[in-house]
């Protein structure tokens, strides 16, 4: 056992009514062997409940009086921190049921009494070991988690500066900036996050939704790759039948993603993206396009893209238009509530108006 004494902890924890049995397991362990001692359960279960180093075994005496080694080892378990610390039952209980009991209360051994000092000895030193190992294994377990969840990490955030580059393109055609792609993103995770703590969305609004939601966010108008120069940049007002070419951008968008999707059906994040593309010129009343939807039928994310797009456009200078101040941004929107927007959105929009305000200052680089 000396050539582990370099590499393994050896903090043995002996639970024993007996002081006769303490004194033999102890002296049955070597002498560089740390030793915690308590002679009954509780005391057993408020020596670990204060400790701050935690026993690599534990040598538990079956038959104690009040609370036996059957209810401890129950206890330890089903603690977070105790549950991995292997128990070694003590008792001179012989019969089978007894020692299966031991085992499925969680015990890694069974030691009969009177004890047998080089048994004790290899005993302990083989879950010792298995301990030891079972640590390692761990730590290995956890350092490759990490490597891969960086990998990963690195990957979506490669994807995402992809899109985001492509969606900016999409924009530049429309003469609009890449900080209007990181406002919204932005504006996205604000009203979501709100929305979120509301009773009528708790449930259906959760951290991957608003994540999702924020990185998809800029996807919204990426059908308008698909619209002809000449109806896209044109100056003046558009003709009935260039306004329906302009509205095609939403399918374009949607469909281009829904390719994607076939590829990816579990991605949550490019499923957003495609109601956001389709659905985020829907309005409330049902007057909006591609397809008149109305009321809830509206998916969520398109309900909140249409809102915090509106805003952004409000605010921000075009060729056609001037920038409208808070004020008149909130006064246009307010009017719209219950015709192009929820009412409950628009609520709740107008409880964190300050922080929209805060985000577009910050981001404004028109």
């Amino acid at each position: 056992m000396e050539k582990y004494s370099s590499i393994i902890s050896k903090n043995i924890l002996i639970v024993d009514d007996s002081p006769e049995a303490i004194k033999v397991l102890g002296n049955a362990l070597p002498k560089y062997f740390k030793r915690q001692v308590a002679i009954s359960g509780e005391r057993a279960i408020r020596l670990l409940e204060t400790s701050e180093e935690l026993p690599d075994l534990i040598l538990l005496d079956v038959v104690m009086p009040d609370m036996d080694g059957y209810d401890v080892c129950r206890y330890l378990k089903k603690n977070e921190r105790f549950k991995d610390i292997p128990v070694i039952y003590l008792s001179a209980l012989t019969d089978t049921k007894d020692k299966v009991k031991a085992f499925k209360e969680g015990g890694v051994d069974y030691i009969e009494k009177p004890f047998q000092l080089e048994e004790i000895r290899a005993r302990v030193n083989t879950h010792l070991k298995l301990r030891h190992f079972q640590k390692e294994l761990e730590t290995y377990n956890d350092n490759l988690k990490q490597m891969v969840d960086d990998k990963v990490k690195e990957i979506s955030e490669s994807q995402m500066a992809t899109i985001f580059a492509f969606a900016k393109l999409a924009e530049a055609r429309d003469k609009d900036t890449g900080d209007h792609l990181k406002r919204i993103q932005l504006f996205c995770r604000i009203l979501a996050e709100k929305l979120s703590k509301q009773p009528n969305y708790k449930d259906r609004i959760d951290a991957d939704f608003i994540d999702n939601l924020q990185q998809a966010s800029p996807l919204h108008d990426i059908g308008k790759v698909g619209i002809r120069d000449a109806v896209l940049l044109k100056p003046g007002k558009l003709t009935k039948e260039e306004l329906e070419e302009m509205k095609r951008h939403t399918i374009i968008g949607a469909n281009t993603l829904e390719e994607v999707f076939k590829k990816y059906p579990c991605n949550d994040f490019i499923k957003i993206g495609i109601e956001i593309a389709r659905y985020h010129h829907e309005k409330w009343d049902g007057s909006g396009y591609p397809e008149g939807l109305s009321g809830e039928k509206i998916p969520l994310s398109a309900q909140i893209m249409a809102l915090v797009d509106v805003y952004d456009a409000l605010r921000s200078k075009r060729v056609y238009k001037e920038a409208y101040s808070s004020n008149k941004a909130r006064e246009i929107i307010i009017q719209e509530s219950g015709k192009h927007y929820n009412p409950l959105i628009i609520a709740t929009f107008l409880g964190c108006e300050q922080e929209l305000n805060i985000a577009y200052d910050s981001l404004n680089g028109e």
